[in-house]
């Protein structure tokens, strides 16, 4: 997967930056939570501090064009963004029970 940011801005009334980007991949189109990871990784983020919003491809190409925010802490994330986008967006934890079998 390659990242190209479009645009990187500071929203400062929100804590947050806001980020456009590119994301060039081959094969299977990657699911929210790899992009998530991916993005996270490359700019050093907690990933329960961010969200991906918006997925756009197009039918045949190998790209597509998304958006994501990146909160300074958890509870701004938690008081701006809508739940069910929060929580599409973080991994599913397992059981106790179930990690240990």
């Amino acid at each position: 997967m390659d990242f190209e940011f479009t645009r990187d801005e500071e929203n400062k009334l929100l804590n947050r930056t806001e980020l456009d980007f590119v994301l060039k991949y081959e094969g299977a189109t990657p699911s929210r939570k790899e992009i998530l990871g991916k993005l996270c990784a490359l700019r050093n983020a907690d990933p329960k501090k961010c969200v991906v919003d918006s997925l756009e491809g197009e039918f045949g190409k190998q790209e597509i064009v998304a958006s994501a925010r990146i909160y300074e802490n958890e509870e701004d994330l938690k008081a701006t963004e809508l739940d069910y986008v929060v929580k599409r967006c973080q991994a599913e934890e397992k059981p106790q029970d179930e990690a240990e079998a």
